[in-house]
């Protein structure tokens, strides 16, 4: 009992971690990308967002039946989405005015959220198969480990090509590892919920 008591603290200080964060890259990301107009920070930067909020109900529902949890862990799978729908509207208006962002910005803060995300799926990877929650959490650190390095890269390319298409094809990119990964844990939450019924 106690180790699974100590297994839940240890879970628990993981995740306010993982959510204090998140919510304090948000604000940084999501300035910088209204700054120099990038649909790839803006995606990354509503994504921290979302980690967050993905943190602060796996807190709530640590506690939760197992039935519960998996209710949870489908709403979340929605939740996932939601960075994606963001980045498809913002890169729909970055057609109508196509100038490229501030490279230098782009790839520092790209590094930024990269440090940030690393840290954090660092942390989660003992709890990654705690179920569908704390999977949902890990699997959005690692995929926004992958976003932030191909942003340092857009940012790299643009310098040479002064072009929107890096940050576009960047941003579009998360929105499309967003929507697989709330595919995963949608089936993972399903699965859970039937053996807890």
């Amino acid at each position: 009992m106690g180790t699974v008591q100590a297994d839940a603290a240890g879970l628990r200080a993981v995740v306010w971690l993982v959510a204090i964060l998140n919510l304090a890259y948000f604000g940084i990301e999501f300035a910088v990308a209204h700054a120099i107009r990038s649909v790839s920070l803006f995606a990354d930067s509503v994504d921290f967002l979302e980690d967050a909020s993905v943190s602060f109900l796996i807190l709530a529902a640590i506690g939760w039946s197992a039935p519960r949890r998996a209710r949870v862990g489908m709403t979340l799978a929605g939740i996932l989405l939601v960075p994606g729908l963001a980045t498809l509207w913002t890169a729909w208006q970055k057609f109508s005015v196509p100038r490229p962002p501030a490279p230098v910005p782009l790839s520092l803060t790209g590094a930024g959220a990269l440090a940030v995300n690393l840290s954090c799926a660092l942390a989660l990877t003992r709890y990654r198969q705690h179920g569908s929650l704390t999977r949902a959490a890990f699997l959005s650190a690692r995929n926004d480990v992958l976003a932030n390095i191909a942003i340092i890269g857009a940012g790299l390319v643009t310098v040479y090509a002064r072009s929107v298409w890096p940050d576009l094809v960047v941003g579009l990119g998360i929105a499309l590892m967003n929507a697989d990964a709330a595919r995963e844990i949608y089936v993972m939450a399903r699965a859970e919920h039937r053996t807890a019924l």
